[in-house]
C-alpha cells in the first residue's frame, strides 16, 4: 500500500474539494506525459492505479520476435529470450506487458509529470471555485473588506475574492478593512486566472433577498414580493402581497417593534424603505406605492399603463417627493407613468376631473386614503 499518496490525496481531497477520481486521472496522464517524454512515445504504454491501496504499475505492451536482431523498435517489440525471463509462457508473436519502473524516468521527464498533476490540480481548483459560487449567483453573500484598488473595492468572499467597481457602490458608503458587508453576486464568469465575480450594493435583488433571508414568511411563500423600486442609498419601494388571508404582508415585513425591517435598514446603512400592500387593482396599487401622501383620486388606463392622480393641495410637495423621488419610485414600482396634480390644478386639466370619465371612472379611483408610512 502506498501511504504517503494515499494521504496526499486525502489531505487534497478535504483542503481543495478535488475528487480522488480527478487526481488518479491526473497521475495517470503525468506518468504518460512522462513515459512520452521518455521513450519519445507512448502509444503503447498503459497506466493502472489501485484505487484502494495507491498502488500503481506502469506498463508498456511489446509484441516478441526471435531474436535481438529482429527488433526494430525497443519501445515496441521485445526479443524472445528477454520475453521469458518476464514471463515463460512467452511466445513469438504473443504481446506481453513490460513494466517500466518510473525510477528510470530522467529528470526533466520527472519534472514535467510533475507540472501535468500540479496543473491538474489548478485547474480543478478553479473549477471548483467557480462552480461553488457560480451557483450562488443572483444570491446575496457576506463578505469582508480587503482593500481598495482604485475606486474598486476588493472583496474576500471566502475561497474567492471578488470585485465591487465604482458603479455597483452606493454613493457615500465608505467601508474599511476587515469590515463585513453583505453583496449581491451579479455575475460569476470562469476566466484562466480563475473566477471572476462581480458584486454590487446597489441592485435591487440585494433588498429583496435581504428581505427573504430577514422574513420567514417570504422565505416560507407565505408573503411574496410582487415588485420592487429602488435609488441606492436614499429610498426603496416594495410592494408585498400574503397568500393567506391571515398574514399581515405589511406586518410580517415591518416585524415586531420593526425588528426586521431596521436590521435591514441597518445593513444598507439607513436607507429608508417603504413596504406597501400590492394589489390588484392598479387605482389601489398606485395609491399605495405613493404613500405616505393621501390620495383624492386616481384614473388609472391598464392599457396605455398611465395614471393621473390627484391629491390635496397641502400633499402635492409630499406625494412629487424631494427630486420628483417618491413619484418616480412609485411610477417604477407600478409600472404606470403617473401625472400628480393638486385639486386646485386638476379642476382645469382634462383627464383629472370625475365627469370626464362616464361610465368607468369609478372603477378607476379611490377615494379618501389615509395612508401611512412604513
Amino acid at each position: 500500500m502506498n501511504k504517503e499518496l494515499m494521504e496526499a490525496l486525502d489531505v487534497l481531497e478535504k483542503e481543495k474539494e478535488i475528487s480522488k477520481e480527478t487526481l488518479f486521472e491526473a497521475i495517470e496522464n503525468s506518468l504518460m506525459t512522462a513515459c512520452k517524454n521518455h521513450f519519445g512515445k507512448a502509444d503503447n504504454v498503459h497506466v493502472e492505479i489501485n484505487r484502494e491501496t495507491c498502488d500503481f504499475l506502469v506498463y508498456a505492451e511489446k509484441e516478441v520476435v526471435p531474436t535481438k536482431d529482429d527488433v526494430e523498435d525497443d519501445c515496441l517489440q521485445i526479443a524472445l529470450e528477454d520475453a521469458q525471463e518476464i514471463s515463460k509462457k512467452a511466445q513469438v508473436g504473443d504481446m506481453i506487458h513490460v513494466e517500466i519502473k518510473s525510477k528510470e524516468f530522467g529528470r526533466i521527464a520527472t519534472q514535467n509529470a510533475k507540472n501535468v498533476i500540479l496543473q491538474k490540480i489548478r485547474e480543478e481548483e478553479r473549477s471548483v471555485i467557480y462552480n461553488q459560487y457560480y451557483e450562488k449567483e443572483k444570491d446575496v453573500v457576506t463578505g469582508v473588506v480587503q482593500r481598495y484598488v482604485g475606486k474598486n473595492i476588493s472583496i474576500n468572499l471566502g475561497k474567492a475574492d471578488a470585485m465591487l467597481t465604482e458603479n455597483e457602490q452606493v454613493k457615500g458608503e465608505v467601508f474599511k478593512p476587515t469590515e463585513r458587508i453583505k453583496v449581491y453576486i451579479v455575475e460569476v464568469k470562469n476566466t484562466p486566472k480563475g473566477p471572476r465575480i462581480n458584486v454590487s450594493r446597489t441592485h435591487p435583488e440585494l433588498v429583496k433577498r435581504l428581505f427573504e433571508s430577514e422574513v420567514t414568511e417570504i422565505k416560507d411563500g407565505t408573503v411574496e414580493i410582487k415588485s420592487i423600486a429602488r435609488e441606492a442609498g436614499s429610498r426603496t419601494k416594495i410592494a408585498v402581497w400574503s397568500n393567506n388571508p391571515n398574514v399581515d404582508a405589511v406586518g410580517a415585513c415591518v416585524g415586531m417593534n420593526g425588528a426586521r425591517v431596521n436590521a435591514i435598514v441597518e445593513e444598507l446603512r439607513g436607507e429608508k424603505i417603504d413596504i406597501v400592500n400590492w394589489d390588484e387593482n392598479p387605482g389601489n396599487l398606485i395609491q399605495n406605492a405613493l404613500s405616505p401622501a393621501k390620495i383624492v383620486a386616481v384614473f388609472a388606463d391598464p392599457d396605455e399603463k398611465t395614471a393621473k392622480v390627484v391629491v390635496p393641495d397641502y400633499q402635492l410637495s409630499l406625494a412629487i417627493g424631494k427630486e420628483g423621488q417618491n413619484a418616480r419610485l412609485a411610477a417604477r414600482l407600478t409600472g404606470y407613468k403617473i401625472d400628480i396634480k393638486s385639486e386646485t390644478q386638476a379642476k382645469d386639466a382634462p383627464g383629472f376631473r370625475y365627469e370626464d370619465y362616464v361610465d368607468d371612472y369609478e372603477d378607476d379611483t379611490v377615494d379618501d386614503f389615509d395612508g401611512e408610512q412604513e
